[in-house]
Formats: C-alpha cells, structure tokens, sequence
C-alpha cells in the first residue's frame, strides 16, 4: 500500500488515520448549555427498521444532521446538539440503519445505500411531524443530503455540506483502501468507535464500508450522485477544509460548480472533521445561512 501511494498518498494517509475522528464528544441526555433546553433520545419505526435519533431545541426551523461513516448523531455532532440556538432551530441528530443505536439491523452496502439512507432520512422527519427540514451533512452524511435535496426538493429547506464528494476516484479508492484495517488506526481515533461498536462489529463494518463506497469507482465517472446535483433547488452551502486528508478540494469545487446558486466556503486550517475541531466557527456560519 505504501509502495503504490508513493510519498503524497503516505502522508495523506498519516493525516487521515489520526484525524479521522478525533476529540469526539459525546453528549448525554440532561440540560444542554444554551437556553435550558435538554437533549433527549428515542426509536421510531421507518421503513421497515427502528431508528434512533436525538433531539434538542424547541425553535420553528427544524434542522437534521447527518453523519459519516460509522457515525452515530452522538459520536459525530457533539458541539452541534450543545450549541447550536436552540431558540431559532429544533436539532435532530440521527443515527442511519445499522450504524450507532439504530441496530439491528447490521450496516449493508447495496449498490442503493446512499438513497436508502436519504428516504430513511426524510421519512425519519416526516414521521416526527416536521413540515420542512434543512439538512447538515457531514461526509457520507453530506452525500446523503445531496441525495435528499435532489429526490425531495420540496421537503428540503436548506442544506449545509461538507466533506462530501460526488464521484470516487483512484486518488479517492486508494486512500479508502488504507483505512480498511482499523488496527492501524491511531488509539485516539479508534477507540469511541470501539466504545460504540464493540470492536469485532467495528472493524468488520469499516471493510464492508470500504467495499461499498470502491463500488461507485466502477461506474462510469466514478458516479455517486453526481447526475442528481442539477436537480438540488434549496440554498446550499459547501463548506470545505483545505486541510482535510480525505476529500481532496476538486470534489467541493465540483459539487459547488453542479448545483446552481450554491455558495462555497473555505476554512484555511480546516481538516475532515471542521465542526468539532473549528466547532465554534463552523455553528455560526451554519446558523448564519440558515436563517
């Protein structure tokens, strides 16, 4: 695997493996920091499945995140769920099937996973009653908002992206392979994952995550969704980190170049993970574009 990365793809993949998911923050259900208000959790029937998710606030603008691979709303939305108004937004942090509390049933890869997840989703919200959501996507979960906003637009109000890519490349295929083997993850990285999962579920789920995304790079172009970003009409916003390891910058810049009247921003010391590392920032830019 080295030998084939060569010295650029080493040390991307150095930067990934300790920076995938690092300084995560768990919250717990009690009162949250802003206006009081509490975080509570629950399961609801969808589509065949019970998924889990997390709310807080008691604002009008209903807004749900989304997370990346093997993430969960706990794991990966820690400074959001806390921080985030309250007053102005009702927060929902979901967990998609077969990932964080939402098991069973195990996480599959199907040629559709990416769609499953975005009628799960949508129908997630619509079952909790809200009329319009806007979506903030993190990674896989920014690929899913994508999916959403073009298949549901007129459920979607606004959405906010980041390290998400429409397509996979070599580039991209490569460095999802040097991840496969999570026993060569960072202790720190790996470990709330461990804490989740249990490590044989965790490690077994990474490969099959690995198999599934390498399975777009045999399509023509390499195509996720690219051939539905025409199709998103709600404002958007692509918020990229010029340091992230994982998704190299010609993927937000195709994404912000497809869908129409989107607007892109730049975190010059950005890496994958932006909302928790930059956790202050990145919740006043989102809540500036969302109101």
């Amino acid at each position: 695997m080295v030998a084939v990365l060569g010295g650029r793809g080493v040390l991307r993949l150095r930067l990934l493996l300790s920076a995938l998911k690092p300084g995560i923050h768990v919250p717990r259900a009690g009162p949250a920091a802003a206006f009081g208000t509490s975080v509570t959790s629950a399961k609801v029937a969808v589509n065949g499945v019970q998924l889990h998710y997390q709310q807080t606030g008691e604002g009008d603008h209903a807004v749900l995140l989304l997370p990346g691979m093997l993430g969960s709303g706990e794991t990966d939305f820690g400074p959001q769920l806390k921080n985030l108004n309250k007053k102005l937004f009702t927060v929902v942090a979901w967990d998609p099937r077969g990932y964080g509390h939402s098991r069973p049933p195990d996480r599959d890869f199907p040629a559709d996973f990416f769609e499953r997840d975005a009628k799960d989703a949508v129908d997630l919200m619509k079952a909790l009653k809200f009329k319009k959501v806007s979506l903030l996507g993190w990674s896989d979960g920014g690929i899913t908002a994508l999916i959403a906003a073009a298949k549901y637009p007129s459920y979607i109000h606004k959405m906010v992206i980041w390290g998400a890519n429409a397509y996979v490349t070599d580039e991209d295929s490569m460095i999802y392979e040097g991840i496969r083997d999570v026993s060569k993850w960072s202790e720190r990285t790996r470990k709330p994952l461990e804490a989740l999962y249990g490590y044989d579920y965790f490690a077994r789920t990474c490969e099959k995550w690995v198999d599934g995304i390498r399975q777009f790079k045999r399509l023509p172009d390499g195509n996720i969704c690219r051939h539905l970003l025409p199709r998103v009409q709600c404002p958007a916003l692509i918020v990229h980190g010029e340091k992230d390891p994982l998704v190299p910058r010609f993927h937000a810049d195709f994404i912000h170049e497809h869908v129409k009247g989107s607007r892109l921003h730049l975190m010059p010391e950005g890496k994958h993970n932006l909302h928790l590392r930059f956790a202050d920032e990145f919740n006043k830019l989102a809540e500036d574009f969302l109101q």
